[in-house]
């Protein structure tokens, strides 16, 4: 079993962007996280990043056929891009949201997710821990143990 694990834009920067916010480990240690978290759960991934919506998209694109499931955090283009919607829609892989902080208590334009509308669960405000729930997740789905929510 394989996932994408795709990050969005500024998330390079974690460590040095308002680490208030979100934390101050950086990039490097969430990649880090998310394998060993992948590894607990016997399962692949491709981890990528990009501060370009289109570069996104056609890694979602990528995605069709090559792997089971897509782990997105989509940063600023969660409330953005339907771009990004349509591409997960597009190719129907399931798929799970993830931010680092509680979008829901921040400023009101954070509670719209377009990408999230796409994604069958979404893990908030948990910080690296939502990346291994939102693999655990996946994993379950894709065994048929866990009932879309």
């Amino acid at each position: 079993m394989k996932f994408l694990v795709l990050n969005g834009p500024n998330l390079n920067f974690l460590g040095i962007r308002e680490p208030d916010i979100y934390g101050k480990q950086d990039y490097a240690a969430l990649e880090d996280f998310v394998r060993a978290a992948a590894k607990e759960y016997g399962v692949e991934v491709e981890l990528y990043q990009s501060n370009h919506e289109g570069d996104l998209v056609d890694k979602i694109q990528w995605a069709y056929g090559k792997v089971d499931g897509i782990v997105i955090n989509p940063a600023a283009y969660t409330h953005t891009s339907v771009a990004i919607l349509d591409a997960l829609k597009a190719v129907a892989l399931p798929a799970a949201e993830v931010h680092l902080s509680d979008v829901n208590a921040r400023e009101p334009f954070r509670r719209i997710s377009y990408a999230g509308m796409a994604c069958r669960r979404s893990f908030i405000g948990l910080g690296f821990e939502g990346y291994r729930q939102a693999i655990r997740y996946l994993k379950e789905l894709c065994q048929g143990e866990q009932e879309a929510e």
